[in-house]
């Protein structure tokens, strides 16, 4: 009878025979796409096959002591009233606030001073930039030094805004600089550049730091990015605030690549008591690249090519404590 059925449905329905054709082709291309190692999709995967498990590629890294943060400080901010913003520093040290930077400008100064050109003081910046901003503005900050500095463009300029998407110039280009020579010879790192976003009319995301670099003495310059973390049971995120940077602390960057990896505030503190995402029994000690995510313990990293917060693929990782294979400048 069922194949009477079949037979009949056949002859009077070829939309019959085209779904048995395009469902043979469908199986076949996805047993054919697995024979030969490619991404199928897990559901057309048999539950007994198991992704060969290759731990990450470790990532070298060299320890170095940042001597500045900055963070935006408490109150609204807008290019009309200004802006607070708490440097935190280990040496005495020079905040200049440069208003409407141009963005060629200051990609032309950063990539000069990895081609030779020091930049150091708060005068070779002054010098480098050429004019090429509105306003600028000078603190002195002494190490202990943790009060908020207002910065605003005068009034007499009449500047309210920087114009529509895509701007030309950033709003403000915080810098950084050691205000003693003797200080800048015993730091690696000698200057922090920081470009922060300022709401105005035209334009009102709120305030918010928008990329941080820091300047060595040998001529390199690392990008500073924040490390993520998965909520606690208290509910506090682990991803950095917008407007927030690291207290200056010892920071791990890769050796020989022009990036650096920001540790959070109280970075070593938070960690202490905060279990590996998988085994929820070590604590966390590894930071999986290139999502930066920092959730899994020294042991389970190993079993894992995807990231279990994001599934992201895995390239590298590193260790957060110090282990024979950091190096201390």
């Amino acid at each position: 009878m069922a194949g009477v059925f079949l037979a009949t449905l056949y002859e009077y329905s070829p939309l019959f025979y085209i779904s048995v054709v395009s469902l043979c082709f469908v199986v076949t291309a996805a047993m054919v796409l697995g024979w030969f190692g490619f991404d199928v999709p897990v559901i057309l995967r048999s539950y007994d096959e198991q992704e060969p498990s290759l731990p990450a590629a470790e990532k070298q890294m060299v320890q170095v002591t940042n001597p500045f943060a900055l963070e935006l400080g408490s109150g609204s901010a807008s290019v009309i009233d200004g802006v607070l913003v708490r440097p935190c520093c280990l040496e005495s040290c020079v905040l200049s606030c440069f208003w409407g930077c141009e963005v060629s400008t200051l990609q032309g100064v950063l990539h000069a001073h990895q081609h030779g050109m020091m930049l150091s003081t708060h005068q070779h910046f002054q010098e480098a930039l050429n004019l090429h901003y509105y306003y600028c503005q000078k603190f002195h900050i002494s190490s202990e030094d943790r009060a908020e500095r207002h910065t605003q463009i005068p009034a007499d300029q009449g500047i309210t805004d920087f114009g529509p998407l895509p701007r030309q110039r950033y709003p403000l280009v915080a810098v950084l600089t050691l205000e003693e020579a003797q200080d800048r010879h015993l730091n690696d790192i000698v200057a922090s550049v920081i470009v922060i976003h300022v709401p105005d009319d035209k334009y009102k995301l709120s305030a918010r730091i928008l990329f941080q670099y820091l300047l060595t003495s040998q001529g390199s310059m690392y990008e500073l990015k924040p490390l993520f973390m998965s909520a606690d049971s208290g509910g506090m995120s682990g991803s950095a605030d917008p407007g927030h940077t690291s207290t200056p602390s010892d920071t791990e960057c890769e050796d020989q690549i022009p990036m650096m990896e920001e540790e959070e505030e109280g970075w070593s503190e938070g960690t202490q008591g905060r279990d590996c995402v998988v085994c929820q029994n070590a604590a966390v000690n590894r930071v999986l690249l290139p999502c930066r995510h920092a959730c899994m313990c020294d042991s389970c990293v190993s079993f894992f090519q995807h990231c279990p917060i994001c599934r992201a693929f895995v390239q590298e990782s590193f260790a957060l404590t110090q282990s024979t294979d950091f190096v201390d400048n």
